[in-house]
């Protein structure tokens, strides 16, 4: 029995060895490989926009050229610019006229494009009847349809309806084409509405109709703005259709008035790329005033 008053011996003391060799940097690593990932993806996107939007750079700049300028080629800011293109092209191109006519078309496809398909969105995310699934697949199919199939048949059908050559027979086809995507927005958009706010107006004693345009309309603005962008613009652009259905030029749209510059025995340029700067004007001046609720409206139908 070891004695109280006697001292443990100590053992032998550790050396101490050599610092230990640090391990491998794998978090910095992958930081590198993140950042130039992100380098490149940024550098190929910078590359795209440049090569996407020169165009559209090139078409302003010429709007703003003399027709000798333009041919001579150069750089896109002009050497003496003038507006002189510009109005010499609204007075050829009798602008009013052909701007009544695509706001009326315009104006037609989204209204009736936004009362049917947010309706049937409504239906597809709230109501519950047979064949809502397979109804609602076999409309998000029609993304995967060409539109230039379905041309022949739908000018065959409105001549023989006779309303081919007027604006009536140019909505139908655009309200129609706009259907697959407008049903997958509204519908999306419904479904994230809680349905304790349907069950609540249930409650309440509204109907069916005061649910939809009190309740799940007003909640679904982002996506209604979204719809009315995405069915607008590419009306307001159309040109294969209108061309083959309208014969009247009192008719002819915006699209169509561009026709009249490219006919003459020698092109002026200038006088083309003012005329399409001024047809893309009002979309993007539309685009840009509502792009806050064209996100948010993407964002809640995605989630949705």
């Amino acid at each position: 029995m070891t004695s109280p008053t006697m001292k443990a011996r100590p053992g032998p003391s550790a050396e101490p060895g050599p610092p230990a060799e640090p391990g491998p940097p794998d978090e910095s690593r992958a930081r590198t490989r993140r950042l130039v990932a992100r380098t490149v993806v940024g550098v190929l996107l910078g590359l795209y926009g440049l090569v996407s939007v020169y165009p559209f750079l090139w078409m302003v700049s010429a709007a703003f050229k003399d027709q000798i300028e333009v041919v001579r080629g150069g750089h896109l800011i002009p050497d003496n610019p003038t507006f002189d293109t510009l109005v010499a092209t609204w007075n050829k191109l009798h602008f009013f006229d052909f701007f009544l006519n695509s706001l009326l078309v315009t104006a037609y496809t989204v209204v009736l494009t936004l009362v049917i398909y947010a309706a049937a969105g409504y239906a597809f995310a709230v109501l519950r009847f047979p064949g809502r699934g397979a109804l609602q697949k076999l409309f998000v199919s029609l993304l995967f349809v060409p539109g230039i199939t379905v041309m022949l048949p739908i000018v065959l059908l409105e001549n023989k309806l006779g309303i081919l050559g007027t604006h009536f027979g140019l909505v139908l086809p655009f309200v129609n084409g706009g259907a697959p995507l407008s049903v997958l927005l509204m519908t999306g958009a419904f479904l994230a509405v809680p349905s304790e706010l349907r069950d609540s107006a249930r409650v309440d004693g509204a109907s069916e109709l005061r649910i939809f345009t009190g309740v799940y309309l007003p909640l679904a603005r982002p996506a209604l703005i979204t719809v009315a962008l995405l069915t607008a613009i590419p009306t307001w652009n159309e040109f294969l259709l209108t061309r083959v259905s309208l014969n009247d030029p009192s008719t002819y749209t915006l699209p169509l008035g561009l026709q009249y510059l490219s006919a003459e025995n020698v092109p002026h340029y200038n006088n083309l790329m003012a005329g399409a700067l001024i047809v893309v004007i009002p979309v993007i001046l539309l685009f840009l005033s509502l792009q806050r609720y064209f996100v948010n409206g993407l964002v809640g139908a995605v989630k949705g």
